[in-house]
């Protein structure tokens, strides 16, 4: 661990901010196992894609569990260690598209993560700064992914905020 007593922390920040390398680099900090926790699906070879390429900036010690909907139950069968779970939205998206109750998952989320000894970073986006998206599915994700957003920082020891690859701490 280093000198920076966090058990909790969410990085936030827009698309290809760095805030996945941030996170990483957080994890590696702290002493192994590291354990990526995977929401990504890859329904088209765009998103394989992306998915080959973070596998590819990540070394062998780390173990990947994929967890594209089940999340809480994810974070609470993993006992210590490091867990780095990117992200949020894409898990938002997966309940949305899967008609899940959100706001059961947040709250069986925030439980899960307050009852959990491991080390937690978070990776999500901030999407709320842009324009009013034009459709109501649209609308819904960018309201649900904030109020996502809110309960998991409300909790979180520390919150950055990544911005053109720098970090700023906002909790």
């Amino acid at each position: 661990m280093t000198d920076d007593p966090w058990r909790i922390r969410l990085v936030l920040g827009g698309a290809r901010s760095g805030k996945s390398r941030h996170a990483q680099a957080l994890a590696e900090a702290c002493a192994a196992p590291w354990r990526f926790v995977a929401t990504a699906q890859a329904f088209d070879a765009e998103m394989a894609e992306r998915i080959a390429h973070h596998r590819a900036d990540r070394s062998a010690a780390w173990a990947t569990i994929e967890a594209p909907l089940a999340l809480a139950e994810t974070i609470a069968a993993v006992g210590d260690g490091v867990l780095l779970v990117d992200c949020l939205t894409l898990w938002t998206s997966n309940l949305l598209l899967a008609d899940a109750d959100i706001d059961a998952a947040t709250d069986a989320l925030v439980a899960a993560l307050a009852q959990s000894r491991a080390h937690i970073i978070l990776v999500s986006n901030e999407v709320g700064w842009g324009i009013v998206p034009d459709n109501a599915l649209a609308r819904r994700f960018r309201d649900v992914a904030g109020r996502v957003n809110q309960r998991v920082a409300a909790i979180a020891d520390r919150v950055d905020l990544v911005v053109a690859g720098l970090p700023m701490t906002l909790k």
